[in-house]
C-alpha cells in the first residue's frame, strides 16, 4: 500500500509518502524514517550541524541491500513531525542509514512492535513501541523481540480503534478504503524490475555470439556455427581481457557479406549460465538438447535457498530463463522453484589502519590484540606486529576484502566440525543476520561436551538396556511423567522447527532435553525412560552434530539393536506423553494480559469461566462490570472484554 503522512513546510501543505506490505499495523506507527538523500533531510539539515554530519556519514557507506542488511542501524532525530494519516497525531521524522532512496519514495513507517529492524532501532533510541497486532495465547513484551510479532496469518488488530478484531486481509481492506476516502493513499502493486546488463569485460564466461562488421554492423553468429568456443590457453594477467589480443579468436568473416569481421570479446554474466545449468543435472547425458524429458520428471525444484543478493537477482533471472525455455518448448513448467528460503549473513568485527593517502589496510583477527570494556566492546586495539593502534571498524558482513572472515578450518581445528556446524545453526534464525562470536562457539562446544559426558557417565545404564528395556507409561511416577513430557514436548517443537528451517530453536530444544535429563538425576530403575530419552535426543541432534551423535549412538548400543543412526526412523512425539493433569491459561482483559490460571486439563468451559472471573487480578479490571464477550481458546487463552 502507498500512502502519505501530511505535513506543512514553509507554509505549504506537503506529503511524505511511504510504501508498506503491512498496512494492518498502521496504528502502531511511532516514527517515520527517511533516507539521508531524501529532499526533506537536506532541508532539515540546513540549521542542524548534527543532521548534516549524519547525512555525510551515511553517504560514505554502501547502498547495496546486502550491505545495509548487515550494517548497524543508526539514526538521528530531526525534531520535525508529520501527521498520522488516520489519527492526525504528530509522528516524529528520523533520518536512518538503513533507508534507501530507491525503495518506494525514500521513506518508511516505523512500527517497532511488528518489524524487527524497527524494534531494534526503537530500543536503541528509546522510541515508543506500541502493540497493535495480537496472537491468541502469546504475550507481548517491548523488552524482547519474538517471531510471532510479524505473524499476519494468526494476528488480529488490537489497540487500533475501529479496526480492532480484524485479521490481516480485512484490516488492509478497511484501512485502504479509509486512506482512499481521505485522499492519502490506496493499494498499490510495486515492481522493482531493472534491465539486466549481461555483458562482462572478462575472459571467462559464455561468449556473446556477435560478429562486428564495418559494413553490416553487429551480426549474430549463425546457428550452425554455435556454440562459440573460447580458446583454453589464455591466461588472465590483470592487464585486461586477453581475448582482445588473441587474433585466432578475434578474426572471422561476416556471415552476411563475407568481409573481414571481428568477434565480440565481452562474455556473458555468469548468472546467465547459473540460471539454467542445474537442470542439466536431471539429464546430464542428453546429446540433442540442453535438457530432455527427464528434466520434467525432476523439476521444478522443491527448495531454493539463497542469500539476499541471490534471492533478488539470481532467482529473478532463473525464473525469467525458465519461461524462455518453456516458450522454446524445452520444458513444460513455468516456475523453476516451489519454495524460497533466504538465509541471513554472518557478521564479524573488522579492524583497519588508514595511511596518509586515506587507504585502509584491514587486519585479520589473528593479527591484533584487543582490550575490552565492561560492556564487552573493544576499547583498545593494537597490531601484534608493531604494537601501534588499530581502528575498530564496527561489525560488518564477513568479507574477504575486510579480512573479517572466520576460517572454518580454524574453528574445526579448535572445537571440531560439530561445534562449527551447531554454532552456526544456533547463532540465530537462519533468515536473519547473526554476529560471529568466539565465546558463542565455546558455549556450543561446552553443550556438546556436556552431552558426551552425560552419556559416557551413564553408559552402563543406557547401553545395557538399549532395546531391551520396555517403557510402561502407565506406571511412571509424577517426576518420570514430567521428564517424559519435557522430552516429547521439545521433540515436537524441534520437529516443527526443522520443517520451517528454524535450526537455532532445534539446537535450543536439544539443550532443553539435556537440561531436563541432568535435572532428573535418573537412577537404575529409570533405564527404560533413559533409553527412550537419549534415543530421542541423539536423533533430534543428529542432522546438526552428526559426528558426535553417530559415535554416541553406536557406543551406547542403539546401533546394535536399531541400526545406524543415519537409517533409523525419525522419532515421533507421543501424544499421551504430552497430556497434562493441569494446564495453565493466560487471561486477557480488553486485549491485555492480566493473569494466568491453572485448571484441570479436562475442565469444562463453565469451570474455566468461574476460575478466571474469580482471579483477584482479573477482578481488578472487571469490578462487577457486565461482560461484552467471553472466549476460551482451548489449552491456551481466556479472553474477555468489559
Amino acid at each position: 500500500m502507498n500512502f502519505a503522512f501530511p505535513y506543512i513546510l514553509e507554509g505549504q501543505a506537503r506529503e511524505l509518502r511511504v510504501f508498506t506490505t503491512r498496512a494492518d499495523t498502521i496504528m502502531g506507527v511511532t516514527f517515520v524514517a527517511i533516507a539521508a538523500e531524501h529532499p526533506l533531510a537536506a532541508h532539515l539539515s540546513r540549521d542542524r550541524a548534527d543532521i548534516a554530519a549524519f547525512i555525510a556519514e551515511c553517504q560514505k557507506g554502501g547502498v547495496a541491500e546486502a550491505d545495509i542488511a548487515a550494517m548497524e542501524k543508526k539514526g538521528v532525530a530531526t525534531g520535525f513531525h508529520v501527521a498520522h494519516p488516520l489519527t492526525g497525531e504528530p509522528v516524529e521524522v528520523w533520518i536512518g542509514n538503513y533507508v534507501l532512496l530507491g525503495y518506494g519514495e525514500g521513506a518508511v513507517m516505523g512500527v517497532p512492535a511488528h518489524d524487527e529492524r524497527d524494534f531494534v532501532f526503537a530500543r536503541k533510541y528509546g522510541l515508543p513501541i506500541k502493540q497493535v497486532i495480537a496472537v491468541a495465547g502469546e504475550q507481548f513484551s517491548d523488552q524482547q523481540w519474538q517471531d510471532w510479532y510479524v505473524d499476519k496469518q494468526r494476528g488480529v488488530c488490537v489497540q487500533s480503534g475501529k479496526y480492532d478484531g480484524l485479521d490481516y486481509e480485512a484490516a488492509v481492506d478497511a484501512i485502504a478504503a479509509d486512506l482512499k476516502a481521505a485522499g492519502l493513499g490506496d493499494k498499490q502493486v510495486q515492481w522493482r524490475l531493472r534491465d539486466w546488463g549481461i555483458s562482462r569485460q572478462r575472459y571467462w564466461g559464455t561468449p556473446i555470439p556477435i560478429i562486428h562488421c564495418d559494413t553490416c554492423g553487429p551480426v549474430p553468429v549463425p546457428e550452425k556455427d554455435l556454440p562459440v568456443v573460447l580458446p583454453e590457453d589464455l591466461i588472465p594477467d590483470g592487464s585486461g581481457n586477453p581475448l582482445n589480443r588473441d587474433q585466432r579468436f578475434l578474426k572471422c568473416s561476416c556471415p552476411q557479406c563475407g568481409a573481414s569481421g571481428q568477434r565480440e570479446t565481452d562474455t556473458m554474466d555468469t548468472f546467465v549460465d547459473s540460471s539454467w545449468y542445474y537442470m542439466r543435472y536431471c539429464s546430464p547425458d542428453a546429446d540433442s538438447a540442453m535438457v530432455d524429458q527427464r528434466n520434467d520428471y525432476w523439476m521444478p525444484m522443491n527448495q531454493y535457498i539463497g542469500g539476499i543478493e541471490h534471492a533478488v537477482l539470481h532467482l529473478l533471472y532463473a525464473r525469467f530463463w525458465t519461461k524462455v525455455m518453456r516458450d522454446l518448448g524445452l520444458v513444460k513448467f513455468s516456475e523453476p522453484f516451489m519454495k524460497l528460503f533466504t538465509q541471513g549473513m554472518l557478521t564479524h568485527d573488522c579492524y583497519y589502519r588508514e595511511d596518509t593517502a586515506g587507504r585502509k589496510r584491514w587486519f585479520y583477527p589473528a593479527e591484533i590484540d584487543i582490550e575490552y570494556n565492561d560492556r564487552g566492546r573493544p576499547q583498545r586495539v593494537t597490531a601484534k606486529e608493531d604494537g601501534l593502534p588499530v581502528t575498530f571498524g564496527g561489525t560488518e558482513k564477513m568479507s574477504k576484502s575486510k579480512n573479517n572472515v572466520v576460517e572454518p578450518r580454524d574453528i574445526i581445528a579448535r572445537f571440531g566440525a560439530d561445534t562449527a556446524r551447531a554454532f552456526v545453526m544456533f547463532a540465530g534464525p537462519p533468515d536473519q543476520s547473526a554476529a560471529w562470536s568466539n565465546s558463542g562457539a565455546e558455549g556450543t562446544y561446552r553443550f556438546l561436551r556436556r552431552l558426551w559426558t552425560y552419556c559416557h557417565d551413564r553408559r552402563e545404564l543406557i547401553a545395557g538396556k538399549a532395546g531391551e528395556a520396555t517403557l510402561d507409561a502407565t506406571r511412571l511416577t509424577a517426576a518420570q511423567k514430567a521428564l517424559r513430557r519435557e522430552i516429547h514436548a521439545n521433540l515436537k517443537q524441534a520437529d516443527f522447527d526443522y520443517g520451517r528451517m528454524q535450526y537455532n530453536t532445534v539446537v535450543s530444544a536439544a539443550m532443553k532435553m539435556l537440561n531436563a535429563l541432568e535435572d532428573a538425576k535418573l537412577a537404575s530403575d529409570d533405564a527404560a525412560l533413559a533409553h527412550e530419552s537419549i534415543s530421542i535426543l541423539l536423533r533430534t541432534l543428529y542432522p546438526i552434530a552428526p559426528h558426535l551423535t553417530h559415535a554416541l549412538w553406536a557406543g551406547l548400543g542403539f546401533a546394535r539393536v536399531q541400526g545406524d543412526i543415519l537409517d533409523v526412523a525419525w522419532p515421533q512425539p507421543d501424544p499421551a506423553a504430552l497430556m497434562l493433569d493441569e494446564i495453565e491459561l493466560v487471561v486477557q482483559v480488553n486485549g491485555k494480559v492480566r493473569a494466568s490460571i491453572r485448571v484441570p486439563a479436562a475442565a469444562s468451559q463453565d469451570s474455566i469461566r468461574s476460575v478466571a472471573l474469580a482471579d483477584a487480578n482479573v477482578q481488578k479490571f472487571v469490578a462487577g462490570q457486565p461482560l461484552k464477550f467471553f472466549k476460551i481458546v482451548p489449552g491456551r487463552l481466556v479472553s474477555l472484554a468489559v
